[in-house]
């Protein structure tokens, strides 16, 4: 077996004995999570051409549809769900070597789940291999500079997270990571220059493929042997040579989102968040201190000066800062074609200077710093965050999501949702999907 995948199976054997209460009360909020900002993405445009390109569909193994009473052949739901997930920008965040959204994993882990009649203990075991996995590849190594997208590390978790799953025996766990990661490196361009309706779909379709490997590698399907290590594999090709070191408390270090933007973003938010009300006069300059990682993301590219797409919009400092000043705390809604081309976003845009600073470079990925000087007609002002809410340092209690839901939908359908999740142990996936399919806005 492939010594990257023998690591992974290895570890796999004892995830049931490993994860421990808070872990697995962390998990339960992600997943909590993920269902809720699912809910507010599910009538979005790309959403909407996703349904109309795959559905009807039905198949030897089928899954529920989120929020609806359809259902669809496993992996084209994985995509649905997955995209209605990752929609938004809304979902969780872990900060390394790569930056990437773990809950990416739990929509093909759901409907597998549900598929084989599985209970909620057995999808949160899962999720806990899944979760490991990708933060110890992102903990592992960057591809983000050699041109390869983060989603590339969402085919290898979820691929382990599902067979896991569905109890595959050595040889078939090794063929379902094998079949998944081998025809599934994602291209960084998805997150280069103008961004497309792709960047939120990219992981979801990702994912899919990782539900199809599992059918196949099930079946008897036989994948490239020594995907990672071989002559022509993963190191030699994509990576470069990595340990993969897997520990479950890396769970603890995710971030829940407190606002729909791009993690490098969170903290420019709330404190520009809190700045909004405040200030008084017309704004003259704006002067941010950031780090490198955030320059090369959401800052440096004219496309972020400028954005034209909500994909773009959500991932640009610029745009973020300019729009909370002027109307405060961004939702959804603030990437409406009024507010991109809105003027005085655009004129404050360019009242901004950017730099980047050794001391925050030192204190990121640990922490996630933002420092702000804006000059007015009347005053000067500064505000300066390190740990934004949401971040392990400052984490999400489950008030933070019932209130991040009520956001999206009903109080009443918040509470059922949190409620059933809290108590998914011994629960039915299945149940959980009923629920789903009863919200409210």
């Amino acid at each position: 077996m492939d010594a990257v995948v023998q690591n992974i199976y290895d570890y796999s054997s004892e995830i049931g004995k490993m994860l421990n209460g808070a872990v697995k009360e962390e998990l339960k909020k992600r997943l909590a999570d993920s269902f809720l900002v699912a809910y507010g993405a599910r009538e979005a445009d790309p959403i909407r051409g996703e349904r109309n390109a795959l559905l009807p569909s039905t198949g030897k193994h089928n899954s529920s549809i989120y929020f609806t009473d359809q259902r669809a052949e496993s992996s084209i739901a994985a995509m649905l769900n997955g995209s209605m997930t990752r929609y938004l920008d809304f979902n969780d965040t872990y900060l390394s070597k790569e930056a990437l959204h773990p809950s990416d994993n739990f929509p093909p882990l759901v409907a597998l789940a549900e598929s084989l009649g599985k209970k909620g203990k057995d999808l949160l075991e899962a999720a806990a291999l899944s979760y490991s996995v990708i933060c110890g590849l992102s903990d592992a190594v960057s591809i983000r500079d050699r041109g390869w997208d983060h989603v590339t590390y969402i085919s290898i978790s979820t691929a382990a997270g599902l067979a896991y799953l569905g109890n595959l025996e050595s040889k078939k766990f090794e063929n379902c990571i094998s079949i998944g990661i081998n025809n599934n490196i994602s291209l960084r361009q998805t997150r280069a220059g103008e961004l497309s309706m792709w960047k939120g779909l990219t992981a979801s379709n990702a994912s899919r493929n990782s539900v199809f490997a599992y059918y196949l590698a099930e079946s008897g399907v036989t994948g490239p042997s020594d995907v990672f290590t071989g002559e022509m594999g993963f190191f030699k090709q994509v990576s470069g040579k990595f340990t993969l070191h897997l520990d479950m408390n890396r769970i603890l270090k995710t971030m829940i989102k407190n606002y729909p933007v791009e993690y490098h973003a969170m903290s420019a938010v709330e404190s520009c968040e809190s700045l909004h009300s405040s200030l008084k006069g017309d704004i003259k300059n704006i002067e941010v201190e950031t780090f490198s990682v955030a320059d090369r993301i959401i800052i440096k590219d004219p496309e972020k000066k400028r954005p034209k797409t909500k994909e773009t919009a959500d991932h640009s400092m610029p745009y973020l800062i300019a729009y909370t000043l002027l109307y405060g705390r961004p939702g959804p809604e603030s990437y409406s074609p009024e507010h991109l081309n809105d003027k005085r976003i655009l004129a404050l845009i360019d009242k901004m200077k950017f730099t980047v600073s050794e001391r925050f470079d030192q204190l990121y990925p640990e922490h996630l710093p933002f420092r702000v000087e804006i000059k007015t007609s009347s005053e000067e002002v500064e505000n300066e965050i390190i740990d934004p809410k949401g971040h392990h340092r400052n984490p999400f209690t489950w008030d933070d999501i019932l209130q991040k839901g009520r956001s999206m939908m009903s109080e009443a359908s918040t509470r059922e949702i949190v409620t059933a999740v809290k108590t998914i142990e011994n629960r039915d996936i299945s149940e959980i999907m009923e629920i789903l399919a009863d919200v409210h806005p």
